[in-house]
């Protein structure tokens, strides 16, 4: 005959850990939901992608400019040196050209910070993608019914809106216009 105390224990156990498990689950959907629609559109992975093309594109344009001024000044340099031939001058010029090429040498880390950009938002598009193929197991209209954690920032962090992208937040005429 069954020991029906050792059965209600089990029992008990039992429901113990399916409670535990669905606080679990509960937990995990609240974090998919808060990943899904994050409370701010800029924290969602769209918005990581593009900021991380922002900087490589920030950085290309910028690395472009500084190469266009050593051209500026190696060119200066060689009209320079044509006009003074001093050995004086010559060493002065030769110092100049060094340092100009430790500028074009410095400016690769544009393509390797490219390369290392690339990397990160294949590592946060395949995240999105395991995100994405949890979501639509779940069903995407029960993971949108899932109200998300709320994030919580200070009165100045809410005014702070950082470097914006392209054609987003105020343009420097929106900006003007407030002084007006």
């Amino acid at each position: 005959m069954p020991d029906s105390h050792n059965s209600d224990a089990e029992l008990k156990i039992l429901k113990d850990e399916l409670g535990g498990l669905f606080v679990y689950i509960k937990r995990v959907r609240e974090e998919i939901a808060a990943i899904h629609k994050p409370a701010e559109e800029e924290h969602g992975f769209g918005g990581m992608g593009e900021q991380l093309d922002a900087i490589v594109k920030a950085t290309e344009q910028a690395t472009h400019r500084i190469m266009e001024a050593m051209e500026v000044n190696t060119q200066a340099i060689e009209a320079m040196r044509a006009r003074h031939k001093t050995p004086e001058d010559d060493a002065e010029f030769q110092k100049m050209e060094g340092a100009i090429n430790e500028v074009f040498e410095a400016c690769a880390f544009q393509d390797i910070t490219g390369q290392r950009v690339n990397k990160i938002t294949k590592s946060l598009t395949f995240v999105e993608e395991r995100v994405s193929s949890i979501i639509s197991i779940w069903g995407k209209d029960d993971i949108e019914n899932v109200t998300a954690a709320e994030s919580t920032k200070t009165e100045d962090e809410k005014l702070l809106n950082g470097p914006q992208l392209e054609g987003k937040g105020l343009n420097q005429a929106d900006i003007d216009a407030l002084f007006d």
